[in-house]
Order: structure tokens, then sequence, then C-alpha cells
């Protein structure tokens, strides 16, 4: 009997360890980005479509833009850009958490600095307007 329970707790301790191994977690959401999202990059959070001031946040596939006084989260573009071409906009892919929160320094550190496709803002020295 005590042979059988020192082998029962061995198998237990053993099954323990097994499923306690560390866990990796890489985010790949290569598969989820549109057809019209720049290409060469794993994982996107969103992208910033500047011309018509409209994020796309990939993981949901919902467009967020500013409608009346709050942001909001729709499967469709705004009505007033229901014709827009993704395929020939300017995108800007942006990897943080909700980046139209802080809205005003993606359109200028992002977009007017650095161009369509620019993964983040630069670190600037000096004083002045950026």
């Amino acid at each position: 009997m005590k042979r059988l329970m020192m082998t029962l707790t061995i198998a237990i301790v053993a099954i323990t360890a097994y499923n306690s191994s560390a866990q990796v977690s890489l985010n790949i959401n290569i598969g989820a980005q549109p057809n019209w999202g720049p290409r060469g990059y794993d994982y996107v959070e969103y992208y910033y479509l500047p011309e018509i001031r409209t994020y796309y946040h990939v993981p949901t596939r919902r467009y967020v833009y500013y409608e009346g006084n709050s942001w909001v989260r729709r499967t469709t573009l705004p009505r007033a850009y229901r014709g827009y071409d993704l395929y020939k906009g300017r995108k800007v892919v942006i990897n943080e958490p909700r980046p139209y929160l802080r809205n005003r320094t993606t359109q200028v550190i992002m977009v007017d600095k650095h161009g369509p496709h620019h993964k983040g803002p630069k670190h600037h020295k000096g004083k002045g307007r950026h």
C-alpha cells in the first residue's frame, strides 16, 4: 500500500510540474490583417488612415472614428468616406492600445513628420515643435 501511495504521489507531482511549465505568449495576427494593409508585419494592432482620420483595429476588424462627440467602433467607414480606396490610401501601423485617445499626437508626429508607414514616434532632441 505504501508503494502504491508513493507511486501515486510521484505521478501527481510529475503531472503538476508538467502542467505548470512556462508558457510563452506570441502575438501573431497575419491572417487577420486586411488585404489592403501594408505587408511585412506579423502583428498589427491598428492602422491609422490619415486622409480620412480613421483607425482600423485589426483584432476586432472595426473602424474607429470620431462621430458626434465620441469615438465609435463600426464595421464600415463613416458615410462620407464609403468610397475611399483602402488599397491606395496611406496607412500608419500603430502597435499600442487605443491610439485614438491621443489622436492629435498620432496625427502630428507619426503622419506629418514620418510618412505613411512609420511604426512609432521618433524621439526628438532639443526644443521646438514636433
